[in-house]
């Protein structure tokens, strides 16, 4: 089976539709599958439903996303960097279902290993865990959290082999593993794609089965996020 398709736009289509839910890897910046949010954009796909750490800044990432009105709603963790994100929101523009970091990491590694709903004390006695069901264990009481389960997952790898078999990079493996294995459709960024069989099985990361189309983008512009709290002073001052 070949799973190597010649480009983002042909690794999404005929299975990006308007009203999806959707998960995109990624933390910050850091790992994002930058070409296929691209594609995604270019699809035209609308009323979408995206699961990701974050929506990415103003103009990179899924900030571009917002920007075409694409988004419905985000299922986030961490959304203080994209002014865009702020403004739809305080405007009833955007709607968004706030997850803690830890619990949005263990929904989506729930929906790939089949576990319908757990149990975490995260969130209680918060906004978190209104309307949703509680109960006691052994005197404390824990919130029920539902796995998530995207149509469609965004991933963003190191390399792949050309079963599908996946390494990441260091930090920018965050949140990606995850959402493969909890995609029902899991596409593939990669910025190498090597024979089967090249990698040792003890150096594979995410198994094959659990990448369903592979698209290489060899050269990612991988920006890098800076935040300046106070300026410098190019004044000198005197004694």
């Amino acid at each position: 089976m070949n799973k190597i398709y010649p480009s983002a736009a042909a690794a999404l289509a005929g299975i990006v539709h308007d009203g999806q839910l959707l998960a995109v890897g990624g933390f910050g910046l850091c790992g994002i599958p930058e070409a296929l949010i691209e594609a995604l954009k270019d699809s035209g796909a609308k009323g979408l439903t995206v699961i990701s750490n974050n929506a990415g800044v103003d103009g990179f990432g899924l900030g571009k996303l917002l920007e075409t009105r694409q988004i419905k709603k985000m299922i986030s963790s961490y959304v203080g960097e994209n002014k865009e994100f702020e403004r739809q929101y305080l405007a009833g523009e955007l709607e968004l279902e706030f997850t803690p970091q830890g619990t949005l990491a263990e929904r989506l590694r729930a929906g790939g290993a089949g576990i319908p709903a757990f149990y975490t004390r995260t969130g209680v006695g918060t906004l978190v865990a209104e309307g949703k069901e509680t109960r006691e264990f052994d005197g404390h009481v824990y919130v029920m959290e539902r796995a998530l389960l995207p149509d469609v997952a965004l991933v963003k790898a190191w390399k792949a082999d050309k079963s599908g078999n996946l390494v990441f990079r260091r930090t920018a493996r965050n949140f990606n593993p995850a959402v493969a294995m909890a995609g029902r459709i899991s596409v593939v960024e990669v910025e190498e794609i090597v024979e089967t069989g090249t990698f040792d099985p003890d150096a594979v990361h995410l198994p094959g089965i659990y990448a369903h189309r592979l698209v290489l983008n060899a050269t990612p512009e991988k920006r890098i996020e800076k935040r300046t709290i106070t300026e410098k002073s190019t004044e000198t001052k005197g004694a």
